[in-house]
């Protein structure tokens, strides 16, 4: 298949692993890269070394596009900028930001720019900041999310009206049936986080793979939202954040409660209790942990199945 994104990103099937923290290293952007889409690091748990090293590895594991997800609010965000430029990649997803503060510099590096957006206005911003295409991530998502708590389905028809430029679809995608409905509604691409969570080459704790892989509707929550809005797995640690909520905690003792690397207590060590779990309402729907590959085709298949069924209608 032939479209705006995968021109763009010289790849074979328009679909994108996200780039999650803790979870996406380049064991499994190089094995979504490999099979046809587009796999990304997710630079937002790395320190710039450990980025570095990534890349390399990535880029000694495939010979196909692959690309960074840097939050913007990250501390060393020069440092993962010059990486980036220094190692030659040339895809970058920036998120938690305002795309206008790289998004010309990087381009002059001769980078693709990508920025992740929860709404129609500011998917307009994004166009008017001249990133090369967005990511309409919808409230099911895991990790971060918006705070307008827009669905998808909601979100992707609204951003196709109000943006020219590409569309990736994110929020509650796991099989090739969303992938077409996204796309039917505007969407140009998918980008799939919790799906491939649940992979062989996923660096996330086999306890947490595990724990998404069991999960049932109504498991996740959107929580934090005094802070940034994150979607989470129901646990002892949610369960704190939530009496503090209803006792009227503030942002402040809310960081306090939530404190320092939390996320990879939970995501990266296994602590299933304590931990941070982020993850995205489609987890109910995942049974299996598979290689990347497998999982890039089924969805694949999945849509050409569907796409044909449809067109029977």
């Amino acid at each position: 298949m032939e479209n705006r994104i995968t021109k763009l990103f010289e790849i074979e099937y328009p679909i994108i692993q996200a780039g999650m923290i803790w979870c996406s290293g380049w064991r499994l952007a190089s094995a979504v890269s490999n099979a046809g889409g587009l796999g990304l690091l997710g630079a937002g748990s790395m320190y710039p070394d450990v980025l570095r090293e990534h890349i390399r590895k990535c880029k000694a594991a495939t010979d196909r596009p692959f690309g960074v997800n840097v939050p913007l609010l990250y501390p060393d965000i020069d440092k993962h900028m010059n990486i980036i430029i220094e190692e030659g990649v040339k895809i970058v997803f920036t998120s938690a930001g305002s795309p206008k503060t790289w998004t010309k510099h990087l381009q002059s590096h001769g980078i693709k720019v990508v920025h992740v957006t929860a709404s129609s206005l500011l998917a307009k911003k994004c166009e008017d900041a001249g990133v090369d295409a967005i990511v309409a991530e919808g409230f099911e998502a895991g990790g971060h999310n918006g705070r307008e708590e827009t669905t998808t389905l909601c979100l992707i028809p609204a951003v196709a009206d109000a943006i020219s430029i590409p569309i990736i679809a994110a929020g509650g995608i796991a099989s090739g049936r969303a992938m077409f409905a996204v796309m039917a509604l505007g969407a140009d691409a998918v980008q799939i986080g919790t799906r491939f969570v649940c992979s062989d080459e996923s660096s996330a704790h086999p306890e947490y793979k595990k724990k998404v892989s069991s999960l049932n509707e109504g498991d996740t929550i959107l929580s934090l939202k005094k802070i940034v809005p994150v979607r989470l797995i129901k646990n002892e640690f949610y369960k704190q954040i939530q009496q503090a909520e209803d006792s009227g905690a503030d942002a402040d003792a809310l960081k306090h409660i939530l404190g320092r690397a939390r996320a990879k207590k939970g995501m990266f060590e296994g602590d299933m209790i304590e931990g941070e779990l982020e993850i995205g309402q489609i987890a109910a729907t995942i049974r299996e942990i598979k290689p990347a590959a497998d999982i890039v085709h089924e969805i694949w298949n999945e849509f050409l199945e569907t796409k044909q069924k449809a067109a029977n209608f």
